[in-house]
């Protein structure tokens, strides 16, 4: 009895060291099996108008124009994406304040996802400059921070409400 014993142990041990996996057999059928990730778009979200506050000519007027959020929906393996800020000069009708007398300063970024996020702090233009720029993304991610924009009221400046056009784009 013995020896049957280990000759139903050993046959079991043969049968597992050679077979590597399920067998199948030439008439089992079969199905394939496929699916698609879909990808989305690289969008911006800006805030619709920001109030600086109030000073006088020469000083600064600064302050945080709200959240500005990139989303990259594009699901692609090794993402980039750049956002740019141009300023139209900024008038009271009465007087005009350049553009060249304010700066941009993203700040501090949050992301989800994987992202790489580096700013650039700059002084606006009506020339579209890059402020913020996404590297190595890796499937959907988003990136968002609350810019401050300061402006350097000349001394001669007119008082007056002064509206300028604070445009970003993301490409």
């Amino acid at each position: 009895m013995r020896a049957r014993s280990l000759s139903v142990a050993a046959a079991a041990a043969v049968l597992v060291l050679v077979q590597p996996g399920l067998a199948v057999a030439a008439d089992d059928p079969s199905t394939t099996v496929t699916y698609t990730v879909t990808s989305g778009a690289l969008t911006l979200s800006v805030p619709a108008s920001a109030d600086l506050g109030s000073g006088a000519p020469g000083t600064q007027i600064s302050g945080a124009i709200g959240p500005v959020t990139v989303t990259d929906n594009r699901a692609l393996l090794s993402a980039s994406w750049t956002v740019t800020a141009a300023e139209t000069d900024f008038t009271s009708g009465a007087s005009t304040i350049p553009a060249t007398s304010a700066t941009y300063a993203a700040g501090s970024v949050t992301t989800t996802g994987v992202i790489t996020v580096t700013t650039t702090n700059v002084t606006l233009s009506n020339s579209a400059q890059v402020v913020v720029t996404g590297t190595a993304g890796v499937g959907d991610n988003t990136a968002t921070w609350d810019p401050t924009v300061a402006v350097n009221v000349p001394a001669g400046a007119v008082g007056g409400l002064y509206t300028g056009t604070l445009t970003q784009s993301v490409a």
